[in-house]
C-alpha cells in the first residue's frame, strides 16, 4: 500500500495544534480593528502612517505567501510552521518597545512574514496528514470553523482586553499562545515536505513578491482614494510581474508555484468560492461594525459581541457542510452556500436597517460562507500530495484577494453612496467619514441616514456579485461525464 493511503496516527492531535495557530492568526487579522482608536490617540500617526499600520500586514502576507509555501515544500512544513510561530510570538512581544508609528509599521510587516509562513503550512499539512478523503473533509471543516470563529472572536477579545489594558494587549495576547504552539508543534507534529519540491530561484521570488504585493497595494489604494497615477503604476507593475511569474512557472518542469493546478475545473470552483466568500465577509463586517458603534452607539466590546452570531453561523455551517455535501454534492453545497450569502446581502436592501436586521443579515451571510470547508476540500482533494504547498498558497492567495477586492469594490460603492446622500452643505470632514459627524447633532442625523442608505444599496451590490459567483461555481463544479456524481471528497477519476 502506498504511503499516500496510510493515515498518520497523530493526525487528529496534529489538527488540534494546527487549529490553535490558525485561531491566533485569524484573531490577529481582526483584533486590530477595535484597538485602532486607542492606538491612534496614543501614537498619533499621520493619516498615511495609519493606513500603513493597517495595510502592512496584508501586503507582506500577500507578497510572501508563494515563497513561504515553496520553502515549506523543500525544507519541511513543520520547520516553517515553528519558524512562523516564533516570529509571530517574538514580534508581538516587541510591540512593548514600539515608540512610534514607524516601529509599529515595521512590526506589523514582520507579523505578516510570520502569518505567511503559518497559513499555507496548516493547509498543506492537513492535506498530507489526512490521506482518507472523508476524514480530510472533516478536518477541513474544522479548519474552516476555526478560521471563521477566530475572525469573529478577534473583536470580542480585543474589546475585552481594551476594557482593562492598553492597545498593546491586542498584540501581547499572541505571545503565550504562540509559545504553546511552538512546544506542541515540536512534540506532536510530524515533519512534512514535498517529494518533488519546486525550484526556488531568485527571479521567481522577486516576481511573486513584487506582483502580489504591488497588485494588492494598488487595489487597496484605488479603492480608498479613486484613480491615482502612482497607485495605477504600481498596479501595472504588479500585473506585469505576475504575468512574468506565471510564464516562468509554466516553462519550468519544477516551478516554485505549480499554476497548472488552476487548469482543473473543480480546483477553479474552489478558488472562486474562496474569493467570493472572503468578498462577502470583508466589507460587510467592516461596515457592520461601524454601524454598530457609530449609529447604534455600542462600545467596541458590545459591537464585537453582536458580531458573534455571524461568526457562530459560519462555524456551524463549516462543520455541517461536509456531511451535507456527501449527501448531495460539492457542487450543490457550494452554490447553495453562496446563494445563501447573497440572500443575506439582499436582506440589507429589502428591510429597514436596524440592529436586528443587521445581525440577522450578517448571520445569513456567515452561514453561507461556512461552505469554505467544501472549497478547501475541492482544492486539496484534486491536488497530489507533493503539490499540497502550491495548492495551499493558491487558496490563501484567494482569501487575500477576496478580502482586498471586497474592501476596494464594496467599500468604494458604500463611500460614494454615502457622500451622494449627504446634504450639499456637509463639511469636507463629514464627507470623509461618519465618525467626523459625531460631535455635531445637526450633522450627525443626515450623515447617519446617508450611511444607512449606502449600506442598504451596498447590500444590493453584494447580492448581485455573490449571486453571480454562485452561478459561476455551479457551472465550474459540474462533474465530467466520467466523474462520480455524488460526494464531496472523492476526487474525479483521472
Amino acid at each position: 500500500m502506498s504511503t499516500e493511503l496510510q493515515p498518520h496516527p497523530r493526525r487528529w492531535v496534529g489538527l488540534a495544534v494546527l487549529s490553535l495557530s490558525l485561531l491566533v492568526v485569524m484573531m490577529d487579522m481582526t483584533i486590530l480593528n477595535v484597538a485602532l482608536p486607542e492606538l491612534t490617540r496614543d501614537v498619533r500617526p499621520t493619516s498615511v502612517e495609519l493606513l500603513w499600520i493597517v495595510d502592512a500586514y496584508s501586503l507582506v502576507v500577500a507578497g510572501v505567501l508563494v515563497t513561504a509555501a515553496a520553502l515549506g515544500d523543500r525544507f519541511g512544513r513543520r520547520r516553517l510552521l515553528i519558524t512562523g510561530y516564533a516570529i509571530f510570538g517574538v514580534v508581538s512581544l516587541a510591540i512593548v518597545l514600539a515608540d512610534g508609528a514607524g516601529t509599529i509599521i515595521a512590526l506589523r510587516a514582520l507579523l505578516g512574514v510570520g502569518g505567511a509562513m503559518i497559513m499555507p503550512a496548516t493547509l498543506a499539512m492537513i492535506r498530507t496528514l489526512f490521506t482518507d478523503a472523508r476524514e480530510r473533509g472533516m478536518a477541513l471543516g474544522v479548519w474552516a470553523a476555526v478560521a471563521g470563529g477566530g475572525a469573529g472572536l478577534g473583536p470580542v477579545v480585543g474589546g475585552a482586553l481594551l476594557e482593562a489594558f492598553s492597545w498593546h494587549a491586542a498584540f501581547l495576547v499572541n505571545v503565550p499562545l504562540m509559545a504553546v504552539a511552538v512546544v506542541a508543534a515540536v512534540a506532536l507534529l510530524p515533519e512534512s515536505r514535498s517529494a518533488r519540491p519546486g525550484r526556488i530561484d531568485a527571479a521567481s521570488v522577486v516576481l511573486s513578491l513584487a506582483g502580489m504585493a504591488g497588485l494588492v497595494y494598488a487595489i487597496k489604494e484605488l479603492g480608498k482614494h479613486g484613480f491615482e497615477p502612482g497607485a495605477a503604476i504600481v498596479g501595472a507593475v504588479g500585473v506585469v510581474a505576475l504575468t512574468a511569474f506565471v510564464r516562468r512557472s509554466l516553462r519550468s518542469p519544477q516551478p516554485m508555484l505549480d499554476v497548472r493546478l488552476l487548469a482543473g475545473r473543480r480546483f477553479r470552483a474552489g478558488v472562486v468560492t474562496a474569493v467570493s466568500a472572503m468578498f462577502a465577509m470583508g466589507a460587510l463586517f467592516l461596515l457592520g461594525a461601524q454601524h454598530l458603534q457609530l449609529i447604534e452607539g455600542l462600545s467596541p466590546l458590545a459591537a464585537g459581541l453582536w458580531l458573534l452570531p455571524a461568526a457562530g453561523a459560519s462555524v456551524v455551517a463549516s462543520l455541517l457542510a461536509p456531511p451535507l455535501a456527501e449527501r448531495t454534492s460539492a457542487r450543490a453545497t457550494l452554490s447553495a452556500g453562496l446563494a445563501t450569502s447573497a440572500l443575506g446581502f439582499l436582506l440589507l436592501f429589502a428591510l429597514p436597517i436596524d440592529l436586528l436586521t443587521l445581525v440577522v443579515a450578517m448571520s445569513v451571510v456567515g452561514l453561507g460562507t461556512g461552505t469554505l470547508s467544501i472549497a478547501s476540500a475541492l482544492i486539496m482533494s484534486d491536488t497530489p500530495a507533493e503539490k499540497a504547498g502550491s495548492a495551499a498558497a493558491i487558496e490563501e492567495t484567494s482569501y487575500e484577494f477576496g478580502m482586498v477586492l471586497s474592501i476596494a469594490i464594496l467599500g468604494t460603492v458604500a463611500a460614494a453612496l454615502y457622500r451622494a446622500g449627504l446634504p450639499a452643505d456637509a463639511t469636507p470632514a463629514v464627507r470623509e467619514s461618519l465618525a467626523a459627524a459625531l460631535g455635531s447633532s445637526e450633522a450627525f442625523g443626515p450623515a447617519a441616514a446617508a450611511f444607512t442608505d449606502s449600506l442598504a444599496w451596498t447590500g444590493l451590490a453584494g447580492a448581485v456579485v455573490i449571486g453571480a459567483a454562485a452561478v459561476a461555481v455551479w457551472r465550474l463544479a459540474a462533474p465530467r461525464p466520467d466523474a462520480r456524481p455524488r460526494g464531496l471528497v472523492v476526487p474525479d477519476p483521472r
